[in-house]
């Protein structure tokens, strides 16, 4: 299987380095197995072969994209910057990739990488993944994609996606189990010490208030919530700050941040308790009512469907003091 990673100045260093390390280590792994090698891996450029990254590395490519005609899948890594000066530097990139797409070649993301499928209309009509701080630009940008919040990775007509960071080496494993069976995706997972069947991302996530819109009244009204979340508030109470009725309030809220009222207030509360779970300074029912429930297994039921996990399991994970006591 021909492999062709993608090199521009902008890509993530660690994102090119790991699919090279991964896939080698793995092609290493079956050979010994006796089996023969599944992955030929290049090197693609746009124009020269001697990339420089924004990073302290320099690869060298084996082909310009020029050269390439028949490549079996190619691996966007992702980028550093903001995406309209990065997609706009690479739109030849873009264009290229589309056309491949339309040839049969398919198509893996790595974290941000995904808006180089979506701006080349691959991903219209579609699901796609991302990391989770890119997400709600992605949504403003490509109304007619389906952003999914938590999902780790996506695979639909030849075109892969992939969560943020390094939970996109999941996604490396599940195309290492795709094509070349279980075995070799098991041994990779314990050889590069990554976690196996990851599904969920929305853990990782830091709740930024979703205020990349221009309307005033529904920021008043973000900024009534943030403030008194920790109240019994309503979402009539909040429509009363704008001076809107309920209906049209819930229509523009949800519009504007791509969450009801409800949700926005849910996933403020939740976010403040994250804070207090990784500081590991309060008991759960304490900590519970700072953030203004008054039920434990609500509280419980919403912590877990916001971030995958329960508050108990939260603060195990990423608060240091936990996690030396369980140790």
């Amino acid at each position: 299987m021909k492999i062709s990673l993608l090199i521009y100045e902008d890509a993530v260093l660690s994102a090119v380095s790991s699919v090279i390390d991964i896939l080698s280590a793995t092609n290493q792994f079956l050979q010994e197995s006796g089996v023969a090698v599944p992955f030929e891996l290049e090197l693609v450029s746009e124009k020269t072969k001697n990339i420089q990254l924004q990073a302290p590395a320099q690869f060298f490519c084996y082909r310009t994209i020029d050269q390439v005609t028949d490549t079996d899948l190619i691996i966007v890594p992702a980028f550093y910057g903001h995406p309209d000066t990065v997609l706009q530097k690479n739109k030849v990139l873009i264009d290229w990739i589309r056309t491949m797409y339309g040839t049969g070649t398919e198509v893996a993301s790595l974290c941000v990488g995904s808006y180089f499928l979506a701006e080349g209309g691959l991903l219209s009509g579609k699901s796609c993944t991302s990391h989770w701080n890119s997400l709600d630009n992605m949504r403003q940008r490509y109304p007619e994609i389906e952003i999914l919040s938590d999902i780790v990775m996506t695979d639909q007509d030849g075109l892969y996606t992939s969560g943020g960071a390094f939970i996109s080496l999941n996604l490396v494993l599940y195309l290492i189990e795709k094509f070349c069976g279980r075995e070799a995706s098991i041994w990779a997972s314990k050889m590069f010490s990554i976690d196996m069947d990851r599904m969920n991302q929305s853990h990782f996530a830091v709740f930024q208030g979703q205020r990349q819109h221009e309307d005033e009244e529904i920021l008043k009204a973000q900024v009534y919530i943030e403030k008194h979340f920790d109240q019994q508030i309503s979402v009539e109470q909040i429509a009363e700050q704008t001076n809107m009725s309920k209906r049209n309030f819930i229509r523009r809220f949800k519009s504007a941040t791509q969450n009801t009222p409800l949700e926005y207030l849910q996933r403020v509360k939740i976010e403040s308790a994250k804070k207090e779970l990784e500081k590991n300074a309060l008991n759960i029912s304490t900590l519970m009512y700072n953030a203004g429930y008054n039920d434990l297994k609500t509280f419980r039921q919403v912590f877990k469907r916001l971030t995958g996990l329960t508050p108990q399991d939260y603060r195990r994970k990423y608060c240091r003091s936990a996690a030396l006591l369980s140790n």
